[in-house]
C-alpha cells in the first residue's frame, strides 16, 4: 500500500502493537508528552453523527499540539456532489496532515490506501458495520487496565451483532489476544462470521462465568424497516438488567461503546453503577486516540525522538 501511515482496521495490528499503544497510551494518561517536528494540521471528516469519537478526536490532537481545521457534511462541497476522494485531496492540497474519517460505506478507505495521490495519514473513525478501530483498541486498554492480560477472560458481546462495527473489531481483537468470546441477543443477529470467534448463547446462562459484559447500542438508523421487537421487549429479553447484573462475580465489569439507550441495553442505574466502566472506556479514549495519532504521525516523520512499533 502506498500511504503505510493509515490505520483502518485491527487486523493490522499484531499482538505486540496492542501492547505498545496501551502502553503509550497509560504515559499519555500519565502525563507524557511529544514533540512534533513542524505544525501540524488535522481535520475531522464525519459523515455520520457522533459525539465521542469525534470529540474524544479532537481533544487527542489538541492535547498533542495539532492544529484542528472544521469540516461540517452540511456546508462542505459533498453536499453539492464531490466525491470523498476529491475532498480530501482538497483538504490535502492546502496542506492537512491527518485525517480522521467516519463514513457510512463499509471500507471506504480501500481505494484511499492504493492511491499513489493520497499521502495524508488516515484513521478510521469508523466505516458502517466493518470497523472501529480506536473503539475497539480503548476497549481492550480498559480490560487490560482491570485484568492486566487477555489470556483466558471470558467475553459476552451482547446486543445488535449485525449492524455493529465495534462488535467485529473486537471480537477479532479479543480473540487473537486470547479471551474466550460468547456472543448473546437475537438469534437472526447472530451470523457465520461471528460463529468462527465464539457461540451464541443465552446471556442469562452464561453471566456467572464471564469476566467482561460487552454491551452494544440497537441501532435503529441502520435497519431497512421497523426494528423486530420494541425497546421494552429487547431489553426484558437481552438487556443488562438489574436481576442480571447480581448474577456477575464481583470482579466483573460491563462496557458499552455508547451512546447508551438507558432501559434497553442496560438498567438506567447500571450505567454508572460501581462494576460499570462506560465513562472510564470515554476518558481512556482520548489517551488511546493521541497513542494512534502520535503513531501515524512519526510514520510521516512529524514527531521527534519518536521509537514506536509502525502500523502497518
Amino acid at each position: 500500500m502506498p500511504n503505510q501511515a493509515a490505520l483502518v482496521s485491527v487486523e493490522q495490528l499484531t499482538n505486540q502493537d496492542v501492547l505498545t499503544l496501551i502502553e503509550r497510551a497509560e504515559a499519555f494518561k500519565a502525563g507524557a508528552t511529544c514533540q512534533l517536528t513542524r505544525p501540524v494540521y488535522a481535520m475531522n471528516l464525519f459523515f455520520e453523527n457522533s459525539t465521542r469519537t469525534k470529540t474524544s478526536f479532537d481533544m487527542a490532537e489538541r492535547q498533542l499540539g495539532l492544529s484542528v481545521l472544521p469540516f461540517e457534511v452540511e456546508t462542505s462541497s459533498v453536499s453539492k456532489g464531490e466525491t470523498l476522494s476529491d475532498t480530501l485531496k482538497t483538504v490535502q492540497a492546502i496542506g492537512v496532515d491527518l485525517v480522521t474519517i467516519r463514513h457510512s460505506q463499509n471500507a471506504y478507505y480501500k481505494p484511499l490506501l492504493v492511491d499513489p495521490n493520497f499521502h495524508m495519514a488516515l484513521a478510521n473513525a469508523g466505516d458502517g458495520s466493518g470497523q472501529h478501530p480506536s473503539q475497539c483498541l480503548l476497549d481492550v486498554m480498559t480490560i487490560y487496565e482491570e485484568f492486566g492480560h487477555f489470556e483466558g477472560l471470558k467475553v459476552v458481546i451482547c446486543g445488535d451483532l449485525t449492524h455493529s462495527r465495534v462488535a467485529r473489531s473486537n471480537m477479532q481483537l479479543l480473540h487473537r489476544l486470547g479471551a474466550q468470546l460468547y456472543f448473546a441477543g437475537p438469534a437472526e443477529w447472530f451470523t457465520a462470521e461471528f460463529a468462527q470467534y465464539g457461540q451464541h448463547v443465552a446471556l442469562d446462562d452464561i453471566l456467572a462465568e464471564v469476566d467482561v459484559v460487552m454491551l452494544l447500542r440497537i441501532q435503529h438508523e441502520r435497519f431497512q424497516s421497523a426494528a423486530p421487537m420494541t425497546d421494552q421487549q429487547f431489553h426484558d429479553a437481552y438487556g443488562l438488567t438489574n436481576e442480571r447484573a447480581a448474577k456477575l462475580a464481583p470482579h466483573a465489569i460491563w462496557l458499552h461503546p455508547a451512546p447508551v439507550n438507558r432501559d434497553v441495553e442496560i438498567a438506567d442505574q447500571l450505567v454508572e453503577a460501581p462494576q460499570s466502566r462506560i465513562f472510564k472506556q470515554m476518558h481512556n479514549g482520548m489517551y488511546m486516540r493521541m497513542a494512534i495519532i502520535e503513531q501515524l504521525l512519526q510514520q510521516k516523520g512529524l514527531i521527534r525522538g519518536s521509537e514506536n512499533v509502525s502500523i502497518n
